[in-house]
């Protein structure tokens, strides 16, 4: 089973998915790690896209729509989801016809290393992914520097996903 996981950042959630990564591999997961940081893709805006779509959005696009299953890792921004994770999602749904398949009846599972409590940023990106199409798994991942990581959750997570894909 493909399971593709993303941070947003190069820093504390970047270390969650290696982390998250560990577990995963020993379940049996085929995986592949995406910091959406080393895409540098420009800000979306309409102006842009008449340049022509970012070979960077559609590389992604084709490795979500090639995965059976993702996590996806962001700082809570503001309350929200951070900017990087907004702009990739706007590209991908500009990246062509199939961009659907990206997200569309997927399995996600949303978290989090937040300096905050990271309720929030999991909540919008469940809001954001089950809008287009992705099933997300009930329980998120949430990190932060007063919380670390509890392994036996993620294992009993990542298994919970498995079963759903069977």
């Amino acid at each position: 089973m493909k399971l593709t996981l993303l941070s947003t950042t190069s820093g504390n959630n970047l270390n969650l998915a290696n982390s998250i990564n560990s577990i995963a591999n020993d379940l049996g997961y085929f995986t592949e790690i995406i910091s959406l940081e080393s895409y540098n893709l420009p800000l979306y805006n309409p102006a842009t896209e008449k340049s022509g779509i970012p070979e960077g959005a559609k590389e992604l696009s084709l490795k979500l729509e090639n995965s059976e299953a993702f996590i996806m890792l962001a700082p809570e921004y503001n309350g929200s989801i951070p900017p990087v994770l907004i702009n990739t999602i706007s590209w991908i749904s500009r990246s062509g016809d199939n961009w659907r398949q990206a997200f569309n009846g997927k399995i996600a599972v949303v978290g989090t290393h937040s300096g905050g409590g990271g309720f929030k940023v999991t909540q919008a990106m469940r809001t954001q992914l089950e809008h287009l199409g992705t099933m997300v798994h009930p329980r998120p991942i949430i990190t932060n520097k007063g919380k670390t990581m509890n392994p036996n959750s993620v294992k009993a997570i990542l298994e919970e996903v498995k079963g759903f894909l069977k």
